[in-house]
C-alpha cells in the first residue's frame, strides 16, 4: 500500500477528522457519561428481578463478570490508544483482520444494538407504572409507550451528536444520585439471611453460574461505547481510555452493591415477581416517596441508555457504509452530519421485534430474557474479534504501545476472550442459533456490495 493510499484510507475512516478538529464536541466527562449511561441502563434496573431465582450465585456472577468486563474495557482502552478511529469494534477489527471480518463485526454489532432497544424501552414503561398503575391494564399500552420513547430519542439523535451528548451528560448526572443511594446506603438495610443457601436451585453450581452470565454481561455491554464516536472525541487517545476504564469501574461497583441491596431488602421471592425492584427497595427503606424518586431515576436511566445506544446504532453502520461494507444508505448524512436514514431503518427493525415479542410473550421478563439472549450472542462477536485485534495490529506495525506490557496484555486479552465465549455458552443453544443465523443473513448483503466494488485476486 502506498503512502498516498494509506492517507486516503485514514481520512475515510475518520469522519470526525474530515469535518475538522474544531467539530469535535465530546470530552472526558461526556464520554464517561456515555459509557456509564450505556452500561448502567435499563438492563440493570431489571436484572435483580431476572437474577432473583439464582440467589447468591448471582452475586458471585457479578464479581466474576466484573473481572471480564474490566478486561474488555482495558482491551478497548488500549485499542483506542493504538488506533482512535470512529467505529470502535468495527474499525479495530477491519484494520486487524480485513474487510470481511470488519463486515461481520459491523453487521453483528448493528443487529445487537437495534435488537436490544425494545428491552430498554420497555423498562421505561414498567417503572412508569409506579406513577400510573392503571396503564398496566390498558391493552397495548406497554408497546405503544415504548415506541414513543424509542422514536423520541431517535429524533434527538437526528439533531446532532453534540445534542445527543448533552442529553447523555444530563441524564447520567441526574440518575446517579438516587441509584447510588439505594445501592450503597441500602447495604445497611440488607437481611443477609436472604443469601442462604448460596445456590437455591437443584442445578449444579457451574450451570447456574453460567445461566447468570448472559443476563449480567448484557448489563455490562457498552464498555466500548466511548470508542465508537472517536471522530467526534477531543484528544481521543487520552479521553477514550480514561472514559472506558473509569466508566466500567463505576458500573462494576454500582452493579454489585445494587444487586446485593435489592436482593437483601426486597427478598428473593418478592423480587422474582417485581416489575420495579429498585423502587420496591427504596419504598421499604424510606417510604413511598423514595419509590417514586427511584422510579424516576430508572426512567431517566433507561432514556440515557436509549440515547447512548442510538448514537452507537448510527455511528458503526455509518462508518462501515462509508468504507463500502454496508449499504450506502447507512452512510448518508443529513445537514447536521447525522446518519438519520440509518437511524430510521434501525428503529424500524427494533419496532418490528418489539411488536412481535409483545404480541407473543406474556410478561416483561419473558420479553427481556428473549432479547437478552438474542442480542448478547451478537454483542460477543465483536468482543471476541477485538480481543485479538491489538496483537494483530502490533505484529503488522512491528512495535508495542500502551500502558500494559505485552505479557500483561496477552493475559488480559485471554481473560476477555474466555469471558466472551462463556457468555455465549450461558445464553444457550437457541440464542446461539438465532444469533448465528442473523449474522449469516448478512452474507448476501456483503456479496452484493462486493459485486459493485472492483477487486483483483
Amino acid at each position: 500500500m502506498t503512502e498516498a493510499s494509506e492517507h486516503q484510507e485514514g481520512s475515510a475512516d475518520e469522519p470526525g477528522a474530515a469535518r475538522g478538529e474544531t467539530k469535535r464536541s465530546l470530552g472526558v466527562w461526556t464520554c464517561t457519561a456515555l459509557v456509564i449511561g450505556n452500561v448502567i441502563g435499563a438492563g440493570f434496573f431489571l436484572a435483580p428481578a431476572a437474577l432473583a431465582p439464582y440467589g447468591a450465585v448471582a452475586l458471585i456472577g457479578w464479581l466474576v463478570m466484573a473481572v471480564g468486563a474490566m478486561c474488555l474495557g482495558l482491551v478497548f482502552a488500549r485499542l483506542s490508544r493504538l488506533s482512535p478511529k470512529t467505529g470502535g469494534p468495527y474499525a479495530y477489527t477491519r484494520q486487524a483482520f480485513g474487510d470481511f471480518a470488519g463486515f461481520i463485526v459491523a453487521w453483528g454489532y448493528w443487529i445487537a444494538v437495534w435488537s436490544s432497544m425494545p428491552a430498554i424501552a420497555l423498562a421505561i414503561v414498567e417503572y412508569l407504572h409506579v406513577f400510573v398503575p392503571a396503564l398496566a391494564d390498558v391493552p397495548l399500552s406497554n408497546p405503544a409507550i415504548a415506541l414513543i420513547a424509542m422514536w423520541g430519542v431517535a429524533f434527538i439523535n437526528m439533531l446532532g451528536v453534540k445534542e445527543a451528548g448533552r442529553l447523555q451528560l444530563a441524564m447520567v448526572g441526574i440518575k446517579l444520585v438516587p441509584l447510588l443511594a439505594v445501592s450503597l446506603l441500602g447495604l445497611f438495610w440488607v437481611d443477609w439471611g436472604q443469601f442462604t443457601p448460596i445456590n437455591p436451585s437443584p442445578l449444579p453450581f457451574f450451570l447456574v453460574l453460567s445461566a447468570t452470565a448472559p443476563l449480567i454481561m448484557f448489563a455490562f455491554s457498552g464498555v466500548e461505547s466511548a470508542t465508537v464516536p472517536a471522530g467526534d472525541v477531543k484528544n481521543p487517545r487520552r479521553t477514550i481510555a480514561i472514559a472506558t476504564i473509569g466508566g466500567t469501574l463505576v458500573a462494576a461497583v454500582i452493579y454489585l452493591s445494587g444487586t446485593m441491596s435489592t436482593m437483601g431488602i426486597v427478598g428473593l421471592d418478592a423480587l422474582a415477581h417485581s416489575d420495579a425492584p429498585f423502587a420496591d427497595a427504596a419504598s421499604i427503606m424510606w417510604g413511598p416517596w423514595a419509590a417514586d424518586l427511584m422510579a424516576a431515576a430508572a426512567i431517566l436511566s433507561s432514556i440515557a441508555a436509549l440515547n447512548g445506544w442510538t448514537l452507537m446504532m448510527a455511528q458503526v453502520p455509518m462508518v462501515a457504509a462509508q468504507n463500502g461494507l454496508l449499504p450506502p444508505v447507512f452512510g448518508v448524512l443529513n445537514r447536521r452530519g447525522v446518519a438519520a436514514k440509518g437511524i430510521a431503518i434501525s428503529m424500524g427493525l427494533a419496532t418490528a421485534i418489539l411488536v412481535l415479542q409483545a404480541s407473543g410473550a406474556p410478561t416483561l421478563i419473558d420479553i427481556y430474557e428473549f432479547i437478552v439472549n438474542l442480542s448478547i450472542t451478537t454483542y460477543m462477536v465483536p468482543y471476541v474479534f477485538c480481543c485479538f485485534a491489538e496483537g494483530i495490529m502490533l505484529i503488522m506495525l512491528g512495535r508495542r504501545v500502551g500502558f500494559i506490557a505485552p505479557k500483561g496484555y496477552g493475559l488480559i486479552a485471554a481473560i476477555a476472550f474466555l469471558f466472551s465465549m462463556w457468555t455465549i455458552y450461558g445464553a444457550g443453544a437457541d440464542a446461539a442459533m438465532w444469533g448465528f443465523l442473523l449474522i449469516l443473513a448478512g452474507l448476501p448483503v456483503y456479496m452484493v456490495l462486493q459485486s459493485k466494488t472492483p477487486n483483483t485476486l
